[in-house]
């Protein structure tokens, strides 16, 4: 950014700061050390800079908010404490903070693009005979509760402004049809069933779903969801990492574009190449 945007943003977001804070601007000047007149100027429209550094970090320590978020480098105005609270969660056996976390992110994200890497299939076209089996002897999460989330996931891809990308190796799909890895055990009739949702749900949420498989020889990549340009969660097996700042946003959107341009089935194919690889259950 140019440092005049910079500067509007910074005046922009103490003013909301201090709104928030209902502190004076006198208060405010005398906490953080200097004289009021000085706080009016870099309140002023007329101020096409930035303070010193000591004077900003002392802004965000007094209002209790994340320096970044007031350089508009984040999207994020709570402190680091508070940040780092909401981006390392644990994931109990009972209803999940995560789970309520992923809805409340979803929500806050309509209208933007939101970008998924999924740990196994997508759970929002996943069967239910398809949860059993995979959570069945899951100790994080209950198949009960990833229903839920299925449907509510569901619901969500259904709604008018919804744009969703999935992304994921087409090994994960191959591997499920031959009743591979993790889905060894699932018979041969439940894995038609999933086959045809998937091709049913790409056929019938197309444009707002769009599903892209790239080869995992040539591409890799962790679980993760990126939520337009708010946030993106890692996941990394009983908890997420949340990255709020601009530039991790950033660099992890361009994975996702990385992943996009070297997929060897286009969201238009995916449905005729579920129809191939159906035709191998066994």
């Amino acid at each position: 950014m140019e440092k005049r945007e910079v500067a509007e943003i910074f005046r922009s977001r103490l003013s909301e700061a201090m709104q928030r804070s209902e502190m004076t601007r006198t208060a405010l000047a005398r906490k953080v050390g200097i004289d009021r007149s000085t706080l009016s100027l870099l309140l002023s429209d007329d101020m096409d800079r930035l303070p010193r550094a000591d004077t900003v970090a002392a802004l965000a320590s007094t209002l209790q908010i994340s320096l970044d978020w007031l350089l508009g480098l984040s999207h994020e105005a709570r402190i680091g404490a508070d940040i780092l609270l909401e981006s390392m969660q644990i994931t109990p056996s009972a209803p999940s903070p995560d789970d309520e976390g992923l809805a409340r992110w979803h929500q806050e994200a309509r209208g933007y693009k939101i970008r998924y890497v999924p740990t196994t299939l997508p759970d929002l076209v996943k069967t239910e005979a398809v949860i059993e089996h995979e959570y069945r002897d899951f100790t994080a999460k209950s198949a009960g509760q990833i229903k839920v989330v299925a449907r509510d996931l569901l619901d969500y891809s259904q709604m008018p402004d919804t744009d969703l990308e999935v992304c994921m190796p087409t090994q994960a799909i191959t591997g499920f049809a031959r009743k591979e890895g993790l889905w060894e055990g699932l018979a041969a009739s439940a894995r038609r069933e999933q086959i045809d949702r998937l091709i049913r749900l790409s056929d019938e949420l197309y444009p707002s779903l769009r599903i892209y498989l790239f080869d995992a020889l040539t591409h890799y990549s962790v679980p993760l969801t990126v939520f337009g340009p708010l946030r993106v969660a890692i996941y990394i097996g009983q908890l997420y990492f949340v990255f709020n700042t601009t530039e991790h946003i950033r660099v992890l959107t361009r994975h996702l574009d990385q992943l996009i341009r070297g997929a060897v089935v286009t969201a238009e194919q995916v449905p005729d190449y579920l129809r191939t690889l159906q035709k191998e259950i066994r």
